[in-house]
């Protein structure tokens, strides 16, 4: 995969809609921003926000920070937007911790909650982490969370049900995850990269946490304002090919140093 320039990946991620004019209708994400504020811990994606986030205009305004949809409070329906200059740069800061963790010969976790659509961006990244040395820790067998089992494909931890890989907002999986390594008498990894749940309670229980968030995902956006997550990169996580993340992983990897070119 060729390595491509920051306009050439921009001009890519609006493209193919994983930035810019996303699918994600402006109706369903303010209808998560609100479930959020009302407590709906679903939508806390294993982030313990107390009642720091009770009015959903506060966290329209972290959204529009941090991850580009449309600022207006009054603009109620049709299309939203993610800037694809927020995911380059998110990019950009969660390559920068990657690049500390292979300077550290750390041990790294990789885990999805969207395995449709993010697996490979995940597989990719644990093997150029463990080409420059990094340790990718392998779970624990014979975990099980919210009726499904726990475990690893492809150096990625996914849940599993009914021999399919599972869409989960859960953060239970992550939970069994780091009470099998404690059981088991093992360390915690130094570093967590991951999405959805997994991400969010990673960063909870106090783990470098980095990861990727949709535009109707609020929580991890506002860990990251809060410092529980230390990076989450904006996009569209399910567009109409896993394919079209190959460059956007290329670009990480690169700026990581984690390839031959860079």
């Amino acid at each position: 995969m060729p390595i491509p320039s920051r306009p050439a990946l921009v001009d890519h991620l609006v493209r193919t809609r994983i930035a810019g004019d996303v699918a994600t209708p402006r109706e369903n994400n303010l209808s998560h921003y609100r479930k959020l504020a009302n407590g709906d811990r679903h939508y806390w994606l294993g982030l313990e926000l107390g009642d720091r986030w009770t009015d959903e205009q506060d966290v329209l305004a972290v959204m529009a920070e941090r991850c580009g949809v449309i600022d207006d409070p009054g603009h109620r329906q049709g299309q939203d937007t993610i800037d694809p200059e927020l995911t380059v740069d998110a990019l950009e800061r969660m390559a920068a911790r990657l690049r500390k963790a292979a300077a550290g010969k750390e041990s790294v976790l990789f885990a999805t909650g969207h395995p449709g659509g993010l697996l490979d961006v995940h597989r990719a990244t644990a093997a150029a982490l463990r080409a420059a040395g990094c340790e990718i820790v392998v779970i624990p067998e014979g975990l099980m969370a919210d009726e499904g089992m726990v475990f690893q494909f492809a150096d990625v931890a996914v849940l599993e049900r009914g021999a399919t890989l599972w869409h989960t907002h859960s953060p239970e999986p992550m939970n069994a995850i780091l009470d099998g390594l404690e059981r088991a008498g093992r360390p915690q990894p130094d570093l967590v990269v991951a999405d959805h749940g997994w991400a969010g309670r990673a960063g909870q229980r106090g783990l470098d946490s980095v990861g990727y968030a949709d535009c109707n995902d609020p929580a991890l956006f506002i860990g990251e304002a809060e410092g529980t997550v230390q990076v989450t990169v904006p996009l569209d996580d399910h567009v109409t090919s896993p394919r079209h993340y190959d460059p956007m992983t290329a670009y990480l990897l690169n700026a990581a140093g984690l390839t031959p070119e860079s």
